[in-house]
């Protein structure tokens, strides 16, 4: 209870730092050539005429790109969520069996037998048509090793689209369940109703306490590792008498 309502006190600068400019207004890079490909398939599945569809915010890098293109033909043909249940389950997969997690990192396997084997998993499996074009595109690009990052971006994409927030806070103990839901209270508060708080808890013991609380591009670290760094460099600064 205690970290919570120094948190509730620390409001004002926590508001402060979400009131800072994020990388949210920068353009896109994503790749006009691979989402022609990703969506080469999807024609036939999107209505004939819609409002332009574009992604809640840019991404960057590889998976982000990859998933900025998923998610337009995913958005397109109304399928977000089935998608990305879909990509979880084919991530969820790769864990439990060590031999089909081999076989997607594996760039030694001909790519006509990395497609092959895909869409035969995506048609037992019973996969949209979405999915199922898109990782055989993965497959023949040798970026099934990239799946799993892929769908954590993917993930963040149709939270942003359903006006939902992910926040990780990590603590040295898990947080009793009167503490989580009053912290919870407490980031929708500052978040607003336009946002939907998903709590999401880690344990770390490296930070010898507080907490650290991460959503979107803010970091708000209250942990006592973070203040003892802190004073060590206060200390080690030359005093002027």
């Amino acid at each position: 209870m205690a970290m919570v309502q120094r948190m509730r006190s620390s409001l004002p600068l926590f508001q402060k730092m979400l009131a800072s400019d994020s990388v949210s207004s920068r353009s896109t890079l994503l790749n006009p050539n691979f989402i022609i490909n990703v969506e080469r398939s999807y024609a036939t599945s999107a209505p004939a005429k819609k409002d332009k569809i574009k992604v809640p915010f840019a991404m960057f890098g590889g998976s982000g790109n990859y998933a900025s293109a998923l998610y337009l033909s995913a958005a397109k043909a109304d399928a977000l969520d089935k998608v990305e249940s879909e990509l979880f389950d084919l991530v969820e997969a790769t864990k439990k069996s060590p031999m089909f997690s081999q076989f997607t990192k594996d760039l030694s396997v001909p790519a006509g037998v990395r497609i092959k084997a895909i869409d035969d998993i995506c048609t037992q499996a019973k996969f949209t048509d979405i999915t199922k074009n898109f990782l055989v595109i993965m497959a023949e690009y040798g970026r099934l090793r990239h799946v799993d990052g892929i769908a954590k971006r993917f993930a963040e994409l149709t939270m942003a689209h359903r006006g939902e927030l992910k926040a990780i806070v990590t603590t040295v103990i898990p947080l009793p369940p009167s503490e989580e839901k009053e912290l919870k209270e407490t980031l929708q508060e500052i978040l607003g109703q336009g946002k939907k708080v998903k709590l999401e808890q880690k344990i770390d013991p490296s930070i010898l306490g507080g907490l650290v609380v991460e959503f979107g591009q803010k970091v708000f670290d209250m942990s006592i590792k973070t203040r003892a760094k802190q004073m060590e460099r206060f200390l080690r600064e030359p005093v002027n008498l």
